[in-house]
């Protein structure tokens, strides 16, 4: 089994994996808070959790997956308990938000080709498991009650502040106004919050009626069905303080020990020069972009063009270079489809042995899918290749990729003159770079072929002369 190089958040540098049970990988991914739909910026995350687990399955590992959804409700900043602010907005119930937009966001992924985790829980499912973990964290003086809330006491917990490279004193200069104001110090957090009288999610506990904290959720999920100590913890960049950083302190504090080997974070999707997000108004869902000419996959093409660690700019000409870049990846696979005189190619004879050996040290290296989409297109234009060949080495890459490649390629793409759609992919790309040289050289080469290229606000538009 090749060796995998992981960039790990807590130590800051890329180590190797070393499972706790040898051949297997425990994985944890914060999912969905369902109460709005998820854009495509939430689902860059999961798409990099999902890389990650076809990684693991292709090099060999047996992969246990985790992915929570959030159905009850967390204060935000303001007081609001976002839930049952939509449920209220909405004219529906809590359970039936949650119903909805969990529907929804598993629809968006299997769009995009995110097979589902092997477990995914509710944490209304698991409200005893969070009491419990609150009770052993009072009963080690790591925690305190205040008139039925109950919050984390992180001056009892000197290794606060370890994923995030962040001083308890620095997090005091910066709090915000608080909303909180039964805290014994700025920084501690809810762990168990007391229940307004006319709350609709609620839940008996020791401190009576109230719900958990964010925070606590993913501590008791993660644990329930990973155990005490599990592989690798995923999740957005976003979520590194403070939700893991809690999350660390609260399960090392309830347990005694560490519990995630691990930490991984996906970066931003970026649109207009801002993270995409919903409080900056610039959300795509994944079901608008057929409105925009693209599919899905396209969107998944794209994401892996970039290093999960890397922001990713979401623009329509890096858009129309991905659905070319798709398209092309599909004709190739094609290729020996009918091909039924030639028997099965083997994979570990040369020269596909060293297309797929360069392919499993790039996905290997910290999850490198830029050069790996680098060295899937190698292999369709390698000439040494037969058709078959070509087709049997992209499908074996798809396991991870997830790109569909054995689908058709577009009617549209099948009309254009051999190699084409390469040339438009490559045109797209350098007008992106603003190479416009290279732009116009290439726009004159199509023409020659019959390909007419116009530039529009929403990108190159191409037309076959008759």
């Amino acid at each position: 089994m090749p060796p995998l190089r992981l960039y790990n958040s807590l130590t800051r540098h890329v180590d190797a994996l070393e499972p706790i049970t040898p051949g297997r990988v425990t994985i944890y991914t914060c999912g969905s808070t369902v109460y709005r739909y998820a854009h495509i910026g939430n689902l860059r995350t999961y798409l990099f959790g999902d890389l990650l687990r076809r990684t693991l399955e292709y090099i060999g590992y047996d992969v246990l997956y985790v992915k929570n959804i959030t159905d009850v409700g967390h204060m935000r900043e303001t007081g609001e308990d976002p839930i049952l602010l939509a449920a209220e907005n909405e004219g529906k119930s809590p359970t039936e938000i949650a119903e909805f937009y969990t529907a929804a966001w598993l629809e968006d992924e299997r769009l995009l080709n995110i097979r589902p985790a092997d477990v995914m829980p509710n944490a209304t499912d698991h409200i005893a498991e969070m009491i419990e973990i609150t009770s052993a964290l009072l009963d080690k003086g790591l925690a305190y009650e205040v008139g039925g809330n109950v919050y984390f006491d992180v001056s009892a917990f000197p290794d606060y502040g370890q994923l995030s490279g962040q001083r308890v004193d620095e997090m005091r200069t910066g709090t915000r106004v608080e909303v909180e104001t039964d805290k014994r110090d700025p920084v501690d957090f809810a762990l168990w919050k007391r229940a307004e009288p006319d709350r609709l999610m609620k839940w008996p506990s020791p401190w009576g009626e109230g719900f958990p904290g964010w925070h606590i959720e993913c501590s008791a999920m993660s644990m329930k069905y990973l155990g005490e100590r599990f592989d690798i913890h995923t999740g957005g960049i976003d979520l590194k303080f403070p939700h893991h950083e809690d999350e660390i302190a609260q399960s090392e504090g309830a347990i005694g020990h560490q519990v995630v080997s691990v930490w991984m974070h996906g970066e931003f999707l970026m649109l207009d020069d801002a993270k995409m997000a919903r409080s900056v108004g610039n959300v795509i869902r994944v079901t608008d972009l057929p409105s925009k000419g693209f599919q899905p996959l396209d969107f998944r093409y794209l994401a892996l063009t970039a290093h999960y660690r890397s922001k990713l700019d979401f623009t329509h000409e890096a858009m129309q270079a991905a659905a070319h870049g798709l398209r092309r990846l599909r004709r190739a696979a094609s290729g020996g489809a009918d091909d039924t005189d030639e028997t099965a190619p083997d994979l570990s004879a040369e020269p596909m042995v060293a297309h797929r050996a360069r392919f499993v040290d790039a996905i290997s290296d910290d999850l490198a899918m830029p050069a790996a989409i680098a060295i899937a297109h190698g292999v369709a234009s390698d000439d040494a290749l037969t058709p078959a060949a070509r087709r049997a080495l992209l499908l074996d890459f798809d396991r991870v990729l997830g790109l569909d490649l054995d689908a058709p390629a577009d009617p549209v793409d099948q009309e254009l003159p051999a190699g084409a759609a390469e040339l438009l992919e490559r045109r797209a790309a350098a007008r992106a770079a603003r190479d416009y040289a290279l732009s116009d050289a290439l726009r004159d080469e199509l023409g020659s072929m019959g390909v007419e290229v116009r530039d529009t606000p929403e990108g190159q538009v191409t037309t076959l002369r008759g």
